[in-house]
């Protein structure tokens, strides 16, 4: 098994004019990623917009960026869905594709006890030789993976890792504290104040636009332990962290992209593109910071 550490970006999903996964788009995207010095890619979370692809839109997406990757860096295929036998499911296709793990968001709808998560996942991990990102975001999977929790989920033998994506950065602290190196922590929103807390790494949407950047705060605190300059650069980013932080995350990451001269598509109903007055302001932080797309022009499908 790879071992994950970094700062890992939860993937847009560029899509055609006409709507349909952009190939090309995406491969130019990964090489772009890579080159621009990001520590790992997970496509299919939220910000990829798993919950609005068909099952072969899924399989299409896991591998184009799995072998446009080619091992450069960690590809870890979001497999979250409400019932534990699609997980499975997933899983095990992101395993015959060439993954290197799973991210897994538990079941959204169904509210399931401590114990019925617990079952979840060891469900899943026995199926699978992959490691798993376990990944706990209340406020859309309606159930809190507190730190006690997640030490009974660490004694499953390849849950390793966890993208922690509350506001309490108190919970990497505890986790580390009851797990131990059981459960290596990524931050989920919060990236800086998670690396001071001992985090080995960041699931981040803002890499999507800045990935160099995101992947230079964890490299300087966990790395160089240089925090005040990585805090520095961190606060210089803000405006673009907090831009793709809210409610808009898909939207947001588009068309901060598309200003940049990449064209990668609207976000797909329910979401809607940005009202015009946040495409104004998404537009003056692409010239604020001097954004563009510096990657290789796409090529054809």
């Amino acid at each position: 098994m790879k071992t994950f550490r970094g700062t890992y970006t939860v993937m847009i999903t560029p899509f055609t004019p006409f709507g349909d996964v952009d190939v090309a788009a995406l491969r130019a995207f990964t090489d772009w990623q890579i080159a621009e010095g990001i520590h790992g890619l997970i496509p299919l979370g939220s910000t990829g917009e798993f919950l609005s692809l068909d099952d072969d839109e899924k399989a299409l997406v896991a591998e184009v960026v799995i072998s446009q990757a080619a091992g450069r860096v960690p590809v870890l295929i979001g497999t979250g869905a409400e019932d534990t036998r699609e997980v499975v499911r997933l899983s095990r296709r992101a395993e015959k594709l060439g993954a290197d793990g799973v991210m897994i968001i538990p079941p959204f709808y169904s509210t399931p006890t401590d114990d019925e998560l617990v079952h979840h996942y060891k469900t899943v991990a026995d199926a699978i030789s992959l490691p798993i990102m376990v990944y706990n975001n209340p406020a859309t999977a309606n159930v809190d993976l507190k730190p006690p929790l997640v030490a009974r989920l660490a004694e499953i033998d390849n849950c390793l890792y966890i993208k922690e994506s509350t506001l309490e950065v108190t919970r990497v602290r505890d986790i580390i504290r009851l797990c131990g190196d059981r459960m290596a922590v990524f931050g989920g929103i919060l990236g800086f104040e998670s690396f001071v807390e001992g985090a080995q790494g960041w699931v981040a949407v803002a890499s999507n636009v800045v990935p160099s950047e995101m992947a230079r705060i964890f490299s300087l605190v966990a790395d160089e332990g240089a925090i005040k300059q990585a805090r520095e650069l961190y606060l210089k980013y803000l405006p673009v962290i907090e831009f793709v932080g809210g409610h808009a995350y898909v939207a947001g990451s588009k068309a901060l992209l598309g200003h940049m001269g990449f064209a990668v598509g609207h976000p797909r109903p329910p979401r809607l593109p940005l009202p015009a007055a946040q495409d104004v302001a998404a537009r003056a932080l692409v010239k604020t910071f001097d954004l563009a797309w510096r990657g290789a022009p796409i090529a054809a499908a």
